[in-house]
């Protein structure tokens, strides 16, 4: 049986710093590269602002404002950027060692900058061999319902798309090689990655519940997204912020909007590796909701929290994606919570990377996976709830390694673990790890955040 209680947030403590992103372990992931694209004479791995993940996790470099190519061939890897980012590629510890060679193109770089470098087709012919097979590893890749051959249909830019397809005897879709769920490189997390994801979502856990510590009445978006706080990692996307006249449109920021009593909300903060979301109602109580919307916490809210629960319960090494997608289709009725998109995710530098769990999935959930619970209901009545946060499906053996290298990282998953067990009622499963002080929490009534749902 659901009910509200009246809890104080929980913090677990402040992590230490993750450890930054080392030289061995880069190596070992462009070696990992080169495994996996060992059927291509190259690969071709493309990044700008948006896409910069597949980039960043190879190299540790962004590119920033610009756009960016990496190419790996059996014996070789070449990174090119624009003008800005040149001297940042210098950030990547494997182009600080040597074993990525950097090269300067100005088409990399913003229009109207300076141009006059060495063109793209020339540095790809210099560095692809005529005739060759080319990966082409952008950030999305596409079925036979969308394109009429999904093998050739990549996803960069055309000034880098064409010349590549004049060198190459044929340039594929290599994109799934990093992010398929079942056996892309960056559907798995190791020990230290689990670290720097617990850090982030710690950040953004904290900077949200400091947001909704400052919600009142007639304060403007600007006012309580202010008083978060951002601690100055890089954000995965905008921060989000719908209310009032922008309560339906999910994807809009802050605009000068008033928190009025009796509003549906939703809202967010996201860095790499983290997204922390919460939707509800600004009120205190029912009694504070359109009439028809007064049922709310039984009729949505409840049902929604039950459902959290089950999805918990199934995080497991092994469990078929479908049995995800199926469970929350019966616990959520699409007539009444309108989810659409997949029941939970892949996360990573980019917020989305893939999902194992949709309709007819045969992919299993596994250990090493960075999960987002991220179950989107929506009602034209009841608004909608969230209890969006990060976590990690760790087995023994993976659980015996973050103990072993990380210790407290493993201590605070267990003690938030026991929170959502013991305070809040879900099953949460020992293969589980909560990387959030939010996980657990869902606060209806967003002027009134103590009371919060259990079950």
């Amino acid at each position: 049986m659901a009910h509200l209680t009246r809890i104080t947030w929980p913090d677990f403590g402040a992590p230490a710093l993750p450890p930054a992103f080392s030289l061995p372990e880069a190596q070992a992931r462009l070696a990992a590269v080169r495994h996996a694209g060992r059927h291509y004479d190259a690969l071709v791995i493309y990044g700008d602002r948006e896409h910069a993940a597949n980039l960043h996790w190879i190299t540790g470099f962004d590119p920033r404002f610009e756009e960016a190519v990496l190419i790996v061939t059996e014996g070789a890897a070449l990174l090119l950027a624009g003008n800005e980012c040149l001297p940042y590629t210098r950030t990547s510890p494997l182009v600080q060692s040597g074993d990525i060679a950097t090269g300067h193109c100005a088409s990399l770089s913003l229009p109207s900058q300076p141009r006059g470098t060495r063109r793209i087709a020339d540095w790809l012919t210099a560095a692809i061999p005529q005739g060759a097979t080319v990966g082409a590893i952008g950030w999305k890749w596409f079925g036979p319902d969308e394109v009429d051959d999904p093998a050739t249909a990549i996803d960069l830019p055309a000034f880098i798309a064409d010349p590549l397809r004049a060198i190459a005897a044929r340039v594929e879709n290599a994109t799934p090689l990093m992010m398929h769920p079942t056996h892309g490189l960056r559907a798995r997390v190791d020990a230290a990655e689990i670290a720097r994801l617990e850090f982030a979502n710690y950040m953004a856990a904290h900077a949200l519940q400091r947001m909704v510590r400052a919600f009142r009445p007639d304060r403007t978006d600007f006012e309580v997204v202010q008083a978060a706080g951002l601690g100055g990692l890089p954000l995965g996307c905008h921060v989000t912020f719908a209310t009032g006249a922008r309560a339906d449109q999910g994807l809009s920021g802050p605009t000068g909007q008033l928190l009025r009593t009796g509003s549906p909300i939703g809202f967010n903060i996201c860095h790499w590796g983290a997204n922390i979301c919460r939707a509800g109602w600004l009120a205190r109580s029912a009694a504070d909701l359109p009439a028809d919307a007064q049922d709310y916490l039984s009729a949505f809210a409840f049902p929604y929290m039950r459902a959290m629960s089950e999805w918990c319960s199934l995080m497991q090494p092994g469990t078929p994606g479908h049995d995800v997608w199926s469970a929350m289709q019966q616990a959520l009725p699409h007539d009444v919570f309108g989810v659409t998109l997949n029941p939970g995710h892949l996360i990573g530098l980019d917020e989305w990377v893939s999902s194992p769990i949709y309709q007819g999935s045969t992919e299993p959930l596994a250990s090493g996976m960075a999960m987002q619970m991220d179950v989107i209901p929506g009602h034209p009545t009841y608004g909608s709830t969230r209890m969006e946060d990060g976590y990690v499906i760790a087995d023994a053996n993976l659980r015996l390694q973050l103990a072993a290298h990380f210790p407290a990282v493993l201590d605070r998953a267990g003690q938030r673990r026991s929170f959502m067990r013991d305070v809040i009622g879900m099953q949460v499963p020992d293969s589980l790890l909560p990387l959030a002080d939010t996980c657990g929490i869902i606060a209806p009534w967003l002027f009134a955040p103590d009371l919060v749902i259990a079950l």
